[in-house]
Parts: structure tokens; sequence; C-alpha cells
């Protein structure tokens, strides 16, 4: 039970920063702020492990390290690097590489059917016209919060949230 409705929590966070990106391209800090404290209730609740809250605390940190040297670097927005750090908070060290490469593969096919979209307005917007096709763009915008919500709530399913013995120790 308990193991349902903490599953339901993140999932739903998770899914409102997805959506609220693709929208706005924003992610709120009071979101992601959300996403980090309601990590400490539920590992309250569900009786994790001190240290293993700590190695949680500590993924975080280091994917919070990492997304800002992307954010600086131009590739990813400063919420999107936000976003990373509290999702990976949850996930810990054990989903991370599942984390990350789900994300990855979302984040691709997020990319090409973002271009393939404008591609198809930009056709009706010229089909009949003489327009020079110059308003073609090199780089589009994508919101990343949809794959890095896509990357954790796959990776989710294989958490020590979600891991037999645990469900047990939750309800």
């Amino acid at each position: 039970m308990i193991e349902t409705l903490i599953f339901s929590l993140f999932a739903t966070l998770m899914i409102a920063a997805g959506i609220g990106d693709c929208l706005t391209m924003k992610i709120p800090n009071w979101l992601n702020g959300l996403i980090g404290i309601s990590f400490f209730g539920a590992a309250f609740v569900a009786g994790m492990p001190l240290e293993q809250i700590g190695w949680h605390v500590a993924v975080s940190v280091v994917v919070l390290f990492l997304g800002f040297g992307l954010f600086a670097a131009g590739f990813l927005g400063g919420g999107d690097a936000k976003l990373l750090a509290v999702a990976a908070l949850w996930l810990g060290s054990g989903q991370l590489l599942e984390f990350l490469v789900i994300m990855a593969l979302a984040g691709g096919a997020l990319a090409i059917a973002m271009q393939v979209w404008w591609w198809i307005k930009l056709e009706i917007e010229l089909r009949g016209s003489d327009k020079v096709k110059s308003k073609v763009k090199t780089s589009i915008d994508l919101p990343y919060g949809i794959a890095i919500a896509v990357g954790a709530l796959f990776a989710f399913r294989h958490s020590w949230w979600l891991e037999p013995a645990n469900a047990q120790l939750l309800g």
C-alpha cells in the first residue's frame, strides 16, 4: 500500500515536471524543491536506512554538479539540471545508469519528433508560396524535462522503493 502511494507521489511529480516543461519550457524551483523534499518524507515513512539516504543524497549532489556543468556549457536548462538531481535523489546509485541511458534515448526520440514536427509545420506554411525555406531551424529548444521524467519513471520500477525485500518493510 505505502509503496503504491510513494510510487504515485514520485510519478505524479515527475509527470507534472515533464508536462510543465513541455508547456512552458520551464521547470519551476518550487516543483523541483517539492520533489526533493518529498523524498525525505517518503524515506522516513518507508523506513529507508540512514546510510541509504546518505548514498542517495551523495548521488544527487554529484548529478547536480554534472547537470550544472551541462547547463554552463549550454546543453541543458537550469530547471533540467535541478530535475536531474532530484530524480537521482529518488533513484540512488543503483538505477542511475538505467535512468541516464533511458533519459538519453527518450531525449533523442524527442529531438527527432520535434524536428519532424517542425519540418511538417514549415512545409504546410510554405506550401504554394515562393518563400525561401531559410526559415529552417538548425537547432530547436527541447523540453528535456519530458525525457528526464521518462527516464526516471522507467528506472524507478527497479529502485530500492520497489525491491521485494523493501516492499515487505513498506507494507
